[in-house]
Parts: structure tokens; C-alpha cells; sequence
């Protein structure tokens, strides 16, 4: 598991946004291929 830092890192950010289609909410948990947004998992 490895946890990153969006405010600190932008490449982060780049990955983060990529994956959500531009949300920018966290946490965004990347597991098996499947990208789960947000504690409530939208």
C-alpha cells in the first residue's frame, strides 16, 4: 500500500485526477484495478 500526498506532491495530483476524472476528492483507494472515491465509495 502506499499513501501519497497530493498537496505536496503535483505528480500525485496528476495520478489522482486521472484516476477520478478531475474530482478532487480523497481518499481515492486504487485496488485491484478498481478506484473507490471519498469514504462513503462512490
Amino acid at each position: 500500500m502506499a499513501y501519497k500526498d497530493v498537496e505536496l506532491d503535483r505528480s500525485a495530483l496528476g495520478e489522482m485526477t486521472a484516476l477520478t476524472r478531475g474530482r478532487r476528492d480523497v481518499p481515492v483507494i486504487l485496488e485491484g484495478g478498481k478506484v473507490t472515491i471519498g469514504y462513503g465509495g462512490s
